[in-house]
């Protein structure tokens, strides 16, 4: 830092700005306002790619740190399909200050996350959230009856890849962008997929997660409806891996996946007629377990 600060102070800088972008799938792109390439921490940030920014504002406090982001669509850096089927949602941003006559003088200006993503006139516009955005978030545990994890994360620790709680299959018929149907998938109980998660593994929306509304058959068809509608191509052939659901009961979690050690949910909350109940002159008084009948 000091060495680029005498730099700035001469009056006379060969400065450029770096950005790094990395999605959640783990693919990574350079980009840099200079008119070469340039090179540091194992990145190369290309200067073709028509990137620039405006300039970050950096607040005081918890406010939010912000910029935007401004580039060209084509097909060798940031596309079109790509930001519609939202592949850049959420995304990781790294920018620095870098004197490009030595990029070993440089400063990290802003680490953040893409927001809101547009498009327009075959460019897109990213708004640029600061870390301090994720003190908007909800943080810690909620103390509630069902469960809180997400089936199969740190905390779940079910494994995904056991037998039976998953299946790759190709797409058979695909309806209204949200209905899969299957003939004669029969290895599995209906609604067995119900609130388990859909990922295509081939095709023009590899990569896509989609979470699963419903799960039943129709005759020997299996009707796999998902939430929402992939933002890119399904196509007859594309193969998708389906994964079990959770409803986030600790029945459920017992029976389905003998994983009730890690259900992080609280069963013994009382529920709501009995916080307002009042005391009663007959049936049972005796301070006992309010363990719920279905986990005796």
């Amino acid at each position: 830092m000091s060495t680029l600060q005498e730099h700035l102070e001469t009056g006379v800088t060969t400065v450029a700005r770096c950005w790094v972008v990395v999605r959640r799938d783990g693919t990574t792109y350079g980009f840099t306002d200079h008119d070469c390439a340039l090179s540091f921490e194992g990145m190369e940030f290309k200067a073709d790619a028509g990137m620039t920014a405006s300039a970050i504002i950096a607040a005081t406090g918890l406010s939010v740190d912000n910029s935007e982001a401004l580039g060209a669509l084509s097909d060798a850096a940031i596309t079109e399909a790509d930001i519609q089927a939202g592949r850049f949602d959420g995304a990781e941003v790294k920018a620095w200050l870098v004197n490009w006559a030595d990029v070993d003088m440089r400063v990290l200006r802003f680490a953040g996350t893409i927001g809101e993503l547009r498009r327009m006139g075959g460019a897109f516009h990213a708004e640029l959230r600061g870390l301090t955005e994720n003190l908007n978030q909800s943080q810690g545990r909620v103390y509630q009856t069902p469960c809180s994890a997400i089936l199969g994360d740190e905390t779940c620790q079910f494994d995904l890849e056991a037998d039976g709680f998953f299946t790759e299959v190709v797409v058979e018929t695909f309806e209204d962008d949200r209905r899969f149907k299957f003939e004669d998938m029969i290895g599995f109980e209906p609604a067995w997929f119900e609130r388990g998660r859909i990922r295509v593994l081939s095709g023009a929306a590899e990569g896509l997660v989609g979470v699963i509304k419903r799960d039943r058959f129709v005759g020997t068809v299996r009707e796999i409806e998902i939430w929402e509608a992939f933002r890119a191509l399904i196509e007859v052939g594309d193969v998708v891996r389906l994964e079990a659901g959770c409803d986030k009961r600790a029945a459920t979690c017992r029976a389905k996946f003998d994983n009730l050690l890690n259900f992080q949910g609280f069963i013994d909350i009382p529920g709501d007629d009995w916080l307002v109940s009042t005391p009663a002159s007959s049936g049972q008084n005796g301070g006992g377990s309010l363990r719920r009948d279905d986990l005796v």
